[in-house]
């Protein structure tokens, strides 16, 4: 089975299972999918007892995927380039200076908080995790997954000024936590002792600083070339090509690639550059486009998630602390908005309850399977990444399909 047949199965399945979700459950389709997918790799694991034929083929698909290298290196910058080109820049300018703190202060917060309380917990089952370890895991679950907020947030009816504040964060504390978890990730590699302080800086400088100037760089760039022109298939391709070369740039001179991709589709999707350099149907074609791709990629993530749980080691005692580090990160998570919030609320407009909404509608994703995926049989890579899908599913399942409830709840 070739990676032409394996996508072609992908893709087919897909479809299929986004059908019965739109036919039968009416879900939203990130939910629905991730759903119908874990229900269709139970009856798989079943029908194994009597044929293994599909159990060996769902097992051959994801073990010849590296699941790491697909999301980050390659789905990633077309999802938050999509997802960037449509958020309302304006919107988010008036609220960038919470959605600043919430993506690096919250972050950081909420990776030593979450590290801390789970070496403890990990200590009561027996289980002797080293602190840096545990702070990796920190890392990887604590930034929200833009790809999960963006697809639910849009059914939920949250208001406009709060959803700009948690898709914004959630674009940009995407890219700040990989920074975060590949900073840690090398002092865990090498050991302390052999890290300085100001090599953690300049790592920490040199992605973050870098992948957005070379975000800035690729919208100018792309700017000026529709701008020059009036052809709506060039200028299309003009989009995905700054994409394309931009991934490859940032992962050639290690910048964020993620922070390249947020910066250049907010960019690009300002009302500015869409008057000045789009005619009215380029910009029809440009966001058909990336709604294409965003909706396709969405898909096939979510049928991947569902299907991973087939190389997970399940113990009794991975589970059980799996399921501690729920109710953990959504306490680390509130406690690490709490400074952020009471610091603007003075000089900004926050509706009411904005850290629960916040707390229970920063949902966490493929991005946190993926770093989990990326860990090292040394950094305990079985037991995070049985807690981290537990904390994932559980975030698309409950936390996606209660949010809108919640704000109707709090008649937000």
């Amino acid at each position: 089975m070739d990676y032409f047949l394996i996508t072609t199965v992908l893709v087919a399945l897909s479809a299929i299972f986004g059908y019965i979700n739109v036919r039968f459950l009416k879900l939203p389709n990130t939910i629905g999918l991730m759903l119908i997918t874990i229900v269709f790799t139970f009856a798989v694991l079943g029908l194994s007892y009597f044929d293994s034929t599909l159990l060996n083929a769902e097992k051959y698909i994801i073990t010849h995927i590296d699941f790491k290298t697909v999301l980050l290196d390659v789905m990633l910058s077309f999802l938050l380039f999509a997802g960037a080109l449509h958020t309302n820049f304006e919107q988010l300018k008036v609220q960038r200076g919470p959605v600043l703190a919430f993506s690096t202060l919250g972050v950081l917060t909420s990776t030593f908080l979450v590290g801390t309380v789970m070496y403890y917990v990990l200590m009561l089952f027996g289980l002797d995790v080293a602190y840096i370890y545990c702070l990796l895991f920190g890392a990887l679950i604590s930034p929200t997954d833009p790809i999960a907020v963006l697809g639910i947030l849009k059914q939920a009816g949250v208001p406009k000024k709060l959803e700009t504040k948690i898709v914004g964060e959630s674009l940009f504390n995407d890219g700040v936590g990989v920074v975060v978890f590949l900073t840690i990730y090398q002092i865990a590699s090498l050991g302390s002792e052999n890290v300085a302080a100001v090599d953690v800086a300049i790592l920490f400088g040199q992605e973050v600083i870098g992948g957005i100037a070379l975000g800035l760089l690729l919208g100018w760039v792309t700017f000026r070339l529709m701008r020059s022109i009036d052809d709506y298939d060039i200028e299309v391709i003009i989009t995905l090509a700054a994409v394309m070369v931009g991934t490859a740039v940032a992962q050639y001179f290690h910048l964020s690639a993620p922070l390249a991709m947020v910066t250049a589709g907010l960019m690009v999707g300002m009302d500015t550059v869409r008057d000045s350099a789009m005619s009215e149907i380029t910009e029809s074609y440009v966001d058909k486009f990336w709604e294409l791709i965003d909706i396709l990629l969405n898909t096939i993530l979510f049928v991947l998630i569902g299907m991973e749980m087939l190389v997970l080691t399940f113990e009794g005692n991975y589970i059980l602390a799996g399921l501690l580090a729920i109710p953990i990160i959504l306490l680390c998570r509130f406690t690490s908005l709490l400074l952020p919030i009471n610091f603007f609320k003075k000089k900004l407009n926050f509706v009411p309850n904005t850290n629960l909404i916040m707390t229970w509608g920063g949902l966490r994703g493929g991005i946190s399977i993926a770093l989990a995926l990326g860990l090292t049989e040394v950094m305990h890579r079985d037991l995070f990444l049985v807690i981290t899908y537990i904390v994932v599913v559980f975030s698309i399942l409950v936390q996606g399909l209660t949010v809108s409830k919640l704000v109707k709840k709090l008649k937000v």
